[in-house]
């Protein structure tokens, strides 16, 4: 058991390489998309759901993770417009659409892997 202060330094830890680690997958998947539709639809928009929701997920970290992070620390140094527990709401909220939107990736590259 960890007290809160050092149970509170892992899981920074940990979401500050999970958040870098989304970001690159995110820009790979979004380099492989692109690469496939230019390649199935070499006219007209190349942009695809499968885009969309890759830009989803890496919003999603970018806004969880490098903009409500500062937000959270001036929170518990009492200082901002929202209390901590507001913005981990928020936060844990965006994790959630994150994971949703690579949930549906996930399912879109297995029904397009069938055909």
């Amino acid at each position: 058991m960890l007290s809160s202060a050092e149970a509170g330094r892992v899981v920074g830890h940990v979401f500050a390489r999970e958040a870098s680690v989304a970001v690159f997958l995110g820009a790979v998947l979004l380099v492989l998309e692109r690469r496939r539709a230019a390649q199935t639809k070499p006219e007209g928009s190349q942009f695809s759901v499968e885009m969309g929701l890759a830009l989803l997920a890496i919003f999603c970290t970018v806004l969880g993770y490098y903009a409500l992070q500062p937000e959270m620390a001036a929170a518990k140094a009492g200082q901002g417009r929202l209390s901590f527990g507001q913005l981990h709401a928020i936060s844990l909220g965006l994790f959630g659409i994150k994971i949703l939107a690579v949930l549906a990736l996930a399912w879109r590259a297995a029904q397009t892997a069938e055909r």
